[in-house]
């Protein structure tokens, strides 16, 4: 990406294009995201530019990014978060390499029927059961899921995962004691958990900014509850097998050893580009809603 050095100029002119809603490309067209730490965003001349700890300027093209990753060291202005926001770029906070999501900014939406639409499935218990079992016949497409418990159902998803996780342990020949994760203490987990707990908590960013720009809501789930973005996490079972679990014992296979997280972050966004998961989130959220 070029680069160029910051110029000091005596009396900074600036000129703000307003971005408009029939201007903006739609989620499905969208850059995925980007990850940015040690640094400033703000704005200068109506673009927004990510200053790094060199003092290195890079032009951001928001309205063509689905969201920004936010990590540690950054800092951001009030014009710049203004500005993202009229052209429906999320931002997302996030620990080291995207190990930890943290928090997302909301970005605004032209109406609200989409959000009205998932609440009255939400908050209905019979409409909200039919949405979950959409959501599983996904992973289980031969199962008779219509008289299935919400419980039973989770109980089926958690005994497949444990079972892939053996699958790719044995197909990549790496070793594998389960999954685990201990906040603050990312360190002392094994290279294949910790892979997934990145690319987990890069999927949510992405999924987060998706769901608040197409006026949903993150915070009104199906099967999760009683965490802080269950339709987030809803969203991201579906598509975690093929992006987190296959990609974090494969990346184990191949990295022999070393924790490297260039490659990491590198093989995980060519996933997400390769399987145009931004071009399938829409659609998926309007089937499994029933629309």
């Amino acid at each position: 990406m070029k680069t160029e050095k910051i110029v000091t100029e005596s009396k900074p002119s600036r000129l703000l294009i307003k971005i408009t809603r029939d201007t903006l490309p739609q989620v499905k067209d969208k850059y995925p995201f980007l990850y940015l730490e040690r640094g400033r965003l703000e704005i200068d001349d109506s673009s927004i530019k990510w200053i790094d700890c060199d003092c290195n300027v890079v032009r951001l093209p928001v309205a063509q990014l689905n969201c920004l990753l936010l990590g540690p060291g950054t800092a951001v202005t009030h014009e710049a978060v203004k500005v993202m926001a009229a052209a429906n770029c999320g931002i997302c906070w996030v620990g080291e390499d995207s190990l930890i999501f943290y928090a997302a900014g909301q970005t605004p939406t032209s109406d609200s029927r989409n959000f009205r639409r998932q609440m009255v499935l939400s908050a209905d218990s019979d409409k909200s059961i039919v949405v979950a079992r959409r959501m599983f016949a996904r992973r289980f497409p031969d199962a008779k899921l219509e008289t299935k418990s919400l419980q039973q159902m989770m109980g089926m998803e958690g005994l497949r995962v444990r079972q892939l996780y053996v699958k790719k342990a044995q197909e990549y020949k790496v070793g594998w004691k389960g999954r685990q994760f201990t906040p603050g203490k990312f360190e002392i987990a094994d290279i294949t958990n910790r892979i997934l707990t990145s690319s987990n908590a890069a999927l949510y960013g992405i999924i987060c900014s998706a769901v608040h720009s197409m006026g949903y809501s993150p915070h009104m789930g199906f099967i999760h509850t009683g965490s802080p973005l269950p339709f987030v996490y809803d969203l991201a079972d579906l598509y975690k097998e093929n992006l987190s679990i296959d990609l974090a014992f494969r990346l184990t296979a191949l990295m022999a050893g070393t924790y490297d997280r260039h490659k990491i972050a590198t093989e995980f966004r060519r996933r997400v580009i390769e399987m145009d998961l931004l071009a399938r989130i829409g659609p998926d959220i309007e089937e499994m809603l029933g629309r």
